[in-house]
Parts: structure tokens; C-alpha cells; sequence
């Protein structure tokens, strides 16, 4: 008798990069909580592991969150709950810092001034250093995450008004933040010195909003007005908005796999609409690694872009020989009975009448493990594809990144340690090509839109998981935290062992 038993596992775990958070904010608005519904609809692809809501009333401070997706959580009886004309939202997903509800955001804190709820995109690098020395002073942490060391440095700051308590606050932090703070009285965004993460300004009617990536704008109706600048505080009340320069200007470093994979295509952050620097890098693909074949063959989603842009250079005909299940949701049901490459087929599957005797030039984003490229290339194979050329609109990741994206160690990254030729192998490609970063920087710079906005052409961009280059340096305490004696060790080019990988196939 065969063993009919299932079990419910998550989706999310999977051969990818994961960004950690959306945030969304607005002032001076009558349905103040729809609207930051809407907006973390529209962010749902930054964090799909917990939401959370808060409102202003006054100085009535009501919060509302979850682990459930924005549509799964939100009801007309909870919206209706959340009263007040100013509101933050958060989506998280969760990392190694922590995944209980009560790890979720907004965070919230009760001053003598008043309530705050504060909602952050990023990651504190010395937040654990800093942990310990407020612990040792008396300070009693709820949560799990960096975030909060944020609320206990603005309660302790001695400033004489809000910008200057902020001030005070952010100089003894590194790493990135992208955070809104709400209070009573306004709403306060700011963008790490560096600006990591994205962080854009919209205008409703006489509102104001703060969001991850102008997506957000679109559903709503607002308006774009501009991004937020890196060490830049801007803060909105009912005399309108005021900047305030936290920081001296310097080189900023945006995050380019923001532009790679993490934002929405129709998203435009750090001044570059993301669907023309993604068919650009494509294009660029197609020039720096021709390839004969029939076809050129996305992976969906984040593939179709390059795919596009290869296919429009290289004169191969694009068709969607993989099909991505749009439905599957946070989990899915798994047979015991094995079933060959199950955890890809639940999200995508060959179209084999299309793909019968061809040449096919197989078009991702990125390759982080190389698992899932190696199914894929398999289950293009047993398709009837005569051949399959990979080729991947970005450099090969080499490194962690320490700046708000959940990453595998350097151990897992493919790059880290076998050379091109090798990871060619392993997945199983007649060919492989990669962009070089100078290629990758120079085509996403080009699509840049000058918006006076703190984005000039000068700046670079910050590509440390591409390089191990980190914009930010680490103490010997943080090194040791987050194994960087190991990541900064040398790569061994004669590696050959993918036992650690994936012993499947």
C-alpha cells in the first residue's frame, strides 16, 4: 500500500535572495489606514512572512499585526479599528533575527511626549554591540530584532527637539536603515548616510507619503514627488514637509540588486526605472555573451526583463517555455512519495511542445546555490530541449550581504567558490555567461533620471555581494559575529566538490 500522508512545508525557502521589509507611511489623510493597506499590497513581494499596521488618533497610538500576507490579515472590521489620519506599515520577512509575531513591526515605544511607532528597512551592523552595552545600562529589550536598539537610542537622546535626538540616535549606529517613525505630531523618514535601501516621497491630495518603492504611489494615486536622500530626514506635519541634513554629503551606495531582482519592475528607486535596467542588462548579455540557439527562454518572474532585452539584441525569438504558477501561496502541500524536482515544478513547469529539438538560451536573474538552476536546466532537458544555454543578467555572487537582504553564507554561494566553468557543470548548461559588475553598473547607471534628489552620476552603487567589497567596515567584534574571517578568506579556485550543495540528480 502506498503511503497517501502529506505535509504542509513553506514556499519561501528556496535557492533565491530574500529582502527583508517594505515600509510605507502617510500623513494628513481621512482613510489614512487604507491607504497604508494598499501600499503594503503593493510591497507584498519585499517581506511575506508578517504586516503590521499602526495609527495615530490624537495621541492614541493603535497597532494591528500579524504572520499572514497584507490580504490574508487586513479585514474592513481591522481597518476600521485602525482610526487617525496619520499611519505606518510594515512587511517583514523573517530572517535569522527572529520570526515570532512579537518580532514584527511597527515597533512601538511611549515617551513622555507621546507614543511612537517606528518601522524600518535595513539592517544594523553593530546593532549586537550595541545591544549589549544598552542591557548593561538597564535597558530591556522585547524583541528579537535590530530594530529596537533604534527605539532605545531615541528614548535615551538628550537632544533639544526631534531632529536633534534623531541625530543623536543614528550617529551611533551602522549599517543601513531606510525607517519611518510616526508620532503624534508627524511623521519622520530618513535614509542611512549611504543610502542602501530605498526610500521615495509621494503626494496625495494635501498628503503626504513615504514608501519602499513608488509601486506603492501607482495604486494609491499619489503622485511622486522624490527620494528621499541618503542622510537625509524629512519631516512631514501639518505645516507641510521640512528637510533636515542628518548627515555630510558623501558617495552614496544604493544597493544594485535593488535593480537586479529585489524591486517591483514597474518600481522607479534610486532615480533608475527598474524594467529598463533590467532589459538593459539583458541587452548587454546578449553583446558580451552571443550564444546560437532557436529561442530564448525566461525564468519567471525577474528573468523576463533581461530575457527580453537579450532577445531584442540577439535576434532570437522569446517564448515562455517555462510557466510560473501564479497561486501558490505562503505553503503547499508535499506527497511523501517522491516526486522528481518537486519544490521547483510547484512554481514553475517546461512547456514541452514549445521546447522539442531546439536551442535554448535560458535567461535568470541571478545564481545564488545553483540548485534551482540545475533543476530547471533538467527539466528543460526532459522537455526536449537539444541544448540549454544559461545566461544570467548579473555578476556571479561571491558574498553575504550585511545590509538588509537574508543571504546564505559565502559556503552556499556557488561563486564563492568554483569558477565559471565548473558551475557550467554542476548545472548542467551547454554554456554559461555572467555580466561582469563594470558591465552590470555601467548599463544601470545609463538608465539613471536625474531628479535632484541626491542620486548625482557620480555615485556608485553598493555591489559587496558581487566583490566582498563592503562599503561600511566592520569591527573585529562584528567580523566575528558574522563570520567575515571566513568570508574575507581567500576563494579556492580548484574547488570541485558540490557535495554541500545538492546530492539530488
Amino acid at each position: 500500500m502506498i503511503d497517501t500522508g502529506f505535509r504542509s512545508i513553506p514556499v519561501f525557502p528556496d535557492d533565491r535572495f530574500h529582502e527583508e521589509c517594505a515600509v510605507f507611511g502617510i500623513f494628513g489623510h481621512p482613510e489614512a489606514s487604507r491607504m497604508t493597506y494598499l501600499g503594503l499590497y503593493a510591497l507584498q513581494h519585499r517581506g511575506q512572512e508578517g504586516t503590521g499596521i499602526a495609527t495615530m488618533n490624537g495621541r492614541h497610538l493603535i497597532l494591528r499585526k500579524a504572520q499572514a500576507l497584507v490580504s490574508e490579515f487586513y479585514t474592513e472590521t481591522i481597518l476600521d479599528d485602525l482610526k487617525g489620519n496619520s499611519s505606518v506599515g510594515h512587511n517583514r520577512y523573517a530572517t535569522a533575527g527572529g520570526d515570532s509575531e512579537r518580532d514584527l513591526q511597527p515597533l512601538t515605544a511611549y515617551f513622555s511626549d507621546g507614543p511612537m511607532a517606528l518601522v524600518h528597512n535595513g539592517n544594523l551592523t553593530n546593532a549586537v554591540e550595541l545591544r549589549k552595552e544598552l542591557e548593561r545600562e538597564g535597558a530591556l529589550f522585547a524583541t528579537d530584532v535590530d530594530s529596537e536598539v533604534l527605539v532605545h537610542l531615541i528614548a535615551r537622546s538628550k537632544g533639544s527637539g526631534l531632529v536633534e535626538r534623531m541625530e543623536i540616535a543614528l550617529g551611533a549606529v551602522k549599517g543601513s536603515y531606510s525607517l519611518l517613525a510616526l508620532f503624534p505630531d508627524g511623521l519622520i523618514g530618513i535614509r542611512d548616510p549611504l543610502g542602501f535601501r530605498p526610500l521615495s516621497i509621494g503626494r496625495l491630495g494635501n498628503a503626504y507619503v513615504l514608501a519602499s518603492e513608488t509601486c506603492a504611489f501607482d495604486l494609491i494615486g499619489a503622485d511622486f514627488v522624490r527620494d528621499v536622500e541618503p542622510g537625509e530626514m524629512v519631516v512631514i506635519n501639518k505645516e507641510g514637509l521640512e528637510s533636515h541634513r542628518l548627515f555630510s554629503r558623501r558617495p552614496g551606495a544604493p544597493c544594485v540588486f535593488e535593480l537586479v531582482y529585489f524591486s517591483r519592475p514597474d518600481s522607479r528607486v534610486f532615480g533608475i526605472p527598474v524594467y529598463l535596467a533590467r532589459k538593459k542588462l539583458g541587452s548587454r548579455l546578449a553583446k558580451d555573451h552571443p550564444v546560437e540557439a532557436d529561442l530564448v527562454v525566461p525564468v519567471p518572474d525577474s528573468g523576463v526583463a533581461p530575457a527580453l532585452g537579450f532577445a531584442e539584441r540577439s535576434g532570437i525569438p522569446l517564448d515562455m517555455g517555462l510557466i510560473r504558477n501564479h497561486y501558490v501561496g505562503r505553503t503547499f502541500i508535499e506527497p511523501k512519495q517522491s516526486i522528481r524536482h518537486f519544490g521547483v515544478k510547484i512554481k514553475l513547469n517546461a512547456v514541452p511542445g514549445l521546447l522539442e529539438g531546439k536551442r535554448i538560451v535560458v535567461v535568470d536573474d541571478s545564481i545564488v546555490r545553483g540548485t534551482t538552476s540545475r533543476k530547471i536546466i533538467s527539466m528543460l532537458r526532459g522537455a526536449g530541449a537539444k541544448e540549454v544555454h544559461m545566461r544570467i543578467a548579473s555578476a556571479p555572487i561571491v558574498s553575504p550581504c550585511f545590509y538588509g537582504i537574508d543571504t546564505p553564507t559565502r559556503g552556499e554561494l556557488i561563486a564563492s567558490t568554483h569558477k565559471n566553468e565548473e558551475i557550467r557543470r554542476y548545472v548542467k548548461a551547454d554554456s554559461l555567461g555572467y555580466l561582469s559588475v563594470e558591465a552590470m553598473e555601467e548599463e544601470i547607471r545609463q538608465c539613471r533620471i536625474p531628479d535632484g534628489s541626491g542620486h548625482p552620476e557620480g555615485d556608485g552603487f553598493c555591489n559587496a555581494c558581487f566583490t566582498g567589497h563592503y562599503p561600511i567596515p566592520f569591527s573585529t567584534e562584528e567580523r566575528i559575529q558574522h563570520g567575515l574571517f571566513d568570508t574575507l578568506s581567500p576563494i579556492n579556485p580548484a574547488a570541485d566538490s558540490f557535495d554541500h550543495l545538492d546530492p539530488e540528480d
